[in-house]
């Protein structure tokens, strides 16, 4: 996900590290990810990041197809999500392919989302810290130093519910109290410490 370049920088990287094993070892739709977006019977919808961050989730969402567009509201984190996504280009083959399903927006994703009729909308808002490996600890540091605390997230996901198509997906702690403020999810999928809270909307349910 994540790297240091020659002079010790953090840099996002999405040929190397941890995604790029991701994609090696060709995981696919079987994901907890890609189900709770819908990547499922031959669908592959459009997807919005409506918080972006290390672009991890969006990285591997084009990866199966899918067009993203992430939004990032934080200037350093947007330049070096840019700074990646290129860098994806210029290696050329799978990673040109997929980075060109990549769309990198800079700014608020309350106000971006109501122009993007976004089909499925996820939500990765800053957690809690929690203790794992020291990687984690160290990519999580830097992110929450660059992001903050994302004290807007309830208004956040109010707006996603009321614009998105299909569906909205939450990724939650998997222990944590449900987001206060926001309905009952539709259902959820669950992972070794992570949670997907997947919100159909009304119109995909009934078709």
């Amino acid at each position: 996900m994540t790297d240091e370049d020659r002079d010790g920088s953090f840099i996002v990287d999405f040929v190397g590290g941890a995604v790029g094993h991701r994609l090696r070892s060709g995981e696919g739709r079987g994901q907890a990810l890609a189900k709770a977006a819908g990547l499922k019977n031959g669908k592959t919808p459009r997807i919005v990041d409506a918080t972006a961050g290390l672009g991890r989730d969006s990285f591997l969402l084009a990866s199966l197809g899918s067009e993203v567009t992430l939004i990032e509201r934080s200037p350093e984190m947007h330049a070096m999500l840019s700074d990646a996504i290129a860098r994806a280009k210029a290696e050329g083959g799978v990673y040109q392919e997929i980075a060109s399903r990549m769309t990198l927006l800079h700014g608020d994703s309350r106000e971006l989302i109501p122009t993007l009729s976004p089909e499925v909308v996820l939500i990765d808002p800053m957690h809690p810290p929690r203790g794992n490996t020291a990687l984690v600890k160290k990519e999580m540091r830097v992110l929450r130093e660059l992001v903050g605390s994302d004290p807007d997230q309830t208004e956040l996901m109010k707006v996603a519910l009321a614009h998105a198509t299909k569906r909205v997906v939450l990724k939650w702690p998997l222990r944590a109290e449900p987001m206060p403020g926001i309905r009952k999810p539709s259902h959820q999928l669950l992972g070794k410490s992570t949670r997907y809270d997947v919100f159909m909307i009304l119109s995909e349910t009934t078709a």
